[in-house]
């Protein structure tokens, strides 16, 4: 069974198609800058060099026929027909409280998903317009959607619900939702076998560090808490998101700025603030930081400061509210590569009895256990597989239909 998985973004879309049989990737790529007269495209086959292609892509469903065409192409594809194609997952961010699990896309689901816009304004319209693309370019092959907030839909009301008046709630959805679920539900699954333990008899912390960041309690296998609310903006110190504040400093920033409370939120907020703003401007990317920290900047040691503290509070917190801590996970892009950043982090956490084996901890993307065999609590660095969680859902929903 061959799955293509779909990830639309506001002006990219990005792919992979996957045998399930070995679960092996057969090839990747994406289109960016859709919508600009300068998108290109790229692709790569398992085992040959990547392509890169400028494209005419006005829209997604342009952008798509460029991903059909090279996955049949006979010097680059990697299949002979799209009929090949069993299945496309797609995910999609924001599933409200409608959707705890992955479903079988059909117009019922498209009406819900259209009623959550409201909900994450800049995520779910494009990931709407990249199926409607494509079902209106193969409107007979089976669609899935794979949500993000799923995994934390076990997460009980004491944890998402905020100290509003209850009929925000009940009314309006006002809650925490939470993001990256479909990260957080494939690390805690692979810390599992790499302790040797069923899920259902640990509790781990997994934390998504990158430009985007959250952390989430797992407890015996399901999302107990998140950092990330209602919006992605909630939470750590992120690439330029400022993260947890006082709300009382929106207002402060419209007047002060002579701004609209959205263009504080959308624009200051969402796309100034965090490392980048804490930094002085310096970069968003943690890499720059830590080069620039190295070399004396004060701002760029601070930012990293900030961020590193913030991780901590939440994995003691989480520890507190799942009453045992038995394993971390650093994934994502800061997660997954940076060794400096899991230091700092976890040298601040020897309350609970972490102790990490520096040798072990210099590993960049790959898969291992990186505390001491003393260490009361086992610290791991995973690197992060959404696109197979996205495979596999789709495959099983598929296979439950006799495809």
């Amino acid at each position: 069974m061959k799955i293509l998985v779909i990830n639309c973004g506001s002006s990219s879309l990005k792919y992979q198609l996957f045998d399930m049989d070995q679960e092996k990737c057969l090839a990747r790529g994406g289109v960016e800058r859709v919508g600009s007269p300068d998108a290109f495209m790229t692709h790569r086959s398992t085992g040959n060099d990547k392509v890169k292609r400028d494209v005419d892509a006005p829209d997604h469903e342009r952008g798509l026929k460029y991903v059909f065409d090279a996955l049949v192409d006979p010097n680059i594809g990697v299949i002979n027909s799209l009929s090949d194609i069993s299945a496309i997952g797609h995910r999609v961010v924001h599933g409200g409280e409608r959707f705890a699990g992955s479903v079988l896309i059909d117009e019922e689901v498209m009406r819900a998903l259209h009623e959550c816009q409201d909900l994450a304004p800049l995520h779910n319209p494009p990931n709407i317009m990249g199926i409607e693309a494509c079902r209106r370019l193969m409107p007979d092959l089976p669609m899935v959607g794979v949500f993000d907030t799923a995994f934390h839909q076990t997460m009980p009301k004491e944890a998402y619900l905020y100290g509003l008046p209850y009929d925000m709630y009940v009314n309006h959805g006002v809650r925490r939702y939470g993001f990256h679920g479909t990260s957080h539900r494939y690390v805690s699954r692979r810390a599992a076998m790499l302790m040797k333990r069923p899920p259902e008899e640990i509790c781990l912390v997994t934390c998504h560090l990158g430009n985007g960041s959250s952390i989430a309690a797992v407890k015996r296998g399901k999302s107990v808490d998140t950092s990330m609310g209602f919006t992605p903006l909630e939470g750590l110190v992120m690439g330029t998101r400022s993260g947890d504040l006082d709300p009382a400093i929106v207002s402060f920033l419209c007047e002060e700025l002579d701004k609209s409370a959205s263009e504080v939120v959308l624009g200051y907020l969402n796309k100034n603030s965090g490392v980048l703003g804490l930094s002085g401007g310096l970069s968003n990317d943690f890499r720059d930081l830590e080069r620039a920290a190295e070399e004396g900047h004060q701002l760029a040691r601070l930012a990293l400061d900030v961020f590193a503290y913030r991780v901590v509070k939440y994995i003691g917190a989480y520890a507190a509210a799942m009453g045992a801590l038995d394993g971390i996970v650093f994934t994502a892009g800061v997660g997954e590569n940076s060794s400096t950043m899991r230091k700092r982090i976890c040298e601040r956490l020897q309350i609970f009895g972490v102790g990490l084996d520096n040798e072990k901890n210099s590993v960049r993307g790959l898969e291992q256990i990186i505390s001491t065999p003393e260490s009361r609590v086992t610290v791991m660095a995973i690197p992060t597989n959404e696109e197979i969680m996205i495979a596999r859902d789709t495959a099983e929903i598929v296979s439950s239909m006799g495809a």
